[in-house]
């Protein structure tokens, strides 16, 4: 093969390689006293931003503590950025029968 081939193909792959991935934004209505996607795939910094559709107030919190939208009443939204990989199930604090996952990869 000839070296401006060989050279080509590894500059190829170096701006592959430098390409910055973007995180994406996932959205979850909270409506009719649920969540609107019980479970959720997601990469490592990924956003999910939560908004509230019911009358209630309502809470996004990680069973582990990782995240909490704090107290959204109707209308307002709240954004968490997932930080690390796993499984993260989620409640309302105020509801605490409305469950949900995010799967982090």
């Amino acid at each position: 093969m000839p070296l401006r081939h060989i050279l080509a193909s590894a500059t190829a792959l170096v701006l592959c390689l430098a390409t910055p991935v973007l995180a994406a934004d996932h959205a979850v209505e909270i409506r009719n006293m649920s969540f609107s996607v019980p479970a959720l795939e997601v990469a490592v910094g990924d956003t999910v931003t939560f908004t509230n559709s019911d009358a209630a107030p309502h809470t996004a919190t990680a069973e582990d503590g990782s995240f909490d939208t704090g107290r959204l009443t109707k209308g307002q939204s709240a954004t968490v950025t997932i930080t690390g990989a796993g499984t993260f199930d989620y409640f309302c604090t105020f509801h605490p029968m409305m469950k949900a996952t995010i799967v982090a990869r």
